[in-house]
């Protein structure tokens, strides 16, 4: 019994060490971000891949553009949006997943109490999805940038891992300047700059505020639920709000 339980610990470490060693051959260089500016990502792969498995050419419309080309007034909004605390945290805004983990308590309660399968002594709340208001512009970054769509525990771990050494690496305002280079922003719409000449004909460093606005609004889900020939009103409304709290940005670069 003994050797066959020293054999099965010894294949589990074996099997941790060659995962280990996996993930540092293909750990990406992060440093290099600093000077190189990075001509794909890994949601502009999964698109592209999605296209041809569709049978259709991938669209990628993309226009490298720093920082200071890009109107203050859409750093402001996009950041009002998403990460209001950005340059406060170290790349985990720790107030909002817990915000989100008590939202999604409140849901989850919620849930059971309508179904009929709420138990105050047993109940135990389902983990929250860590969508908007809990994922920093730093940990967007990474995933858009090295990981795939699927959603379970090892990525969220490689992204917190990605996200230290971005910190870490990087200042905020290289790390909002890649960012807002190679966020989605439409079909095979990727960057700022891309954007606001394929919706306002203009460069990004003219963008006005309304128009920083729209196109912040459109962040979170550009292809759907804030896409604006989809859901125009939607995306007029959440421009609305973000009009309203822009101003209080302060970007501290």
């Amino acid at each position: 019994m003994w050797y066959w339980t020293k054999v099965l610990f010894l294949i589990f470490m074996g099997a941790i060490g060659v995962w280990l060693a996996y993930e540092l051959l293909t750990f990406p260089s992060i440093s290099a971000l600093r000077t190189e500016n990075p001509v794909t990502t890994s949601m502009i792969e999964h698109r592209l891949s999605e296209a041809r498995a569709e049978g259709k050419e991938g669209k990628k419309y993309m226009i490298w553009m720093p920082i200071g080309q890009i109107s203050p007034h859409l750093q402001r909004a996009v950041l009002a949006g998403e990460d209001a605390r950005f340059f406060e945290h170290n790349g985990f805004d720790w107030e909002a997943i817990q915000k989100a983990w008590d939202e999604a308590v409140r849901e989850g309660e919620k849930e059971a109490k309508e179904s009929g399968d709420f138990d105050p002594n047993s109940w135990i709340p389902t983990m929250p999805s860590f969508k908007r208001g809990a994922s920093t512009v730093t940990q967007q970054l990474g995933k858009n940038l090295y990981l795939s769509e699927d959603r379970n525990f090892l990525r969220k771990g490689r992204e917190a891992v990605y996200t230290y050494f971005l910190e870490r690496e990087l200042s905020k305002k290289r790390i909002l300047e890649l960012y807002l280079n190679v966020i989605e922003w439409g079909d095979g719409i990727y960057g700022a700059e891309a954007a606001s000449r394929h919706y306002f004909r203009k460069s990004a460093s003219n963008l006005t505020r309304e128009e920083a606005a729209f196109l912040a609004a459109m962040v979170p889900s550009p292809l759907n639920v804030f896409n604006p020939q989809k859901n125009r009103k939607r995306v007029v409304r959440r421009q609305r709000v973000l009009l309203k709290y822009m101003n209080s940005i302060k970007l501290a670069y």
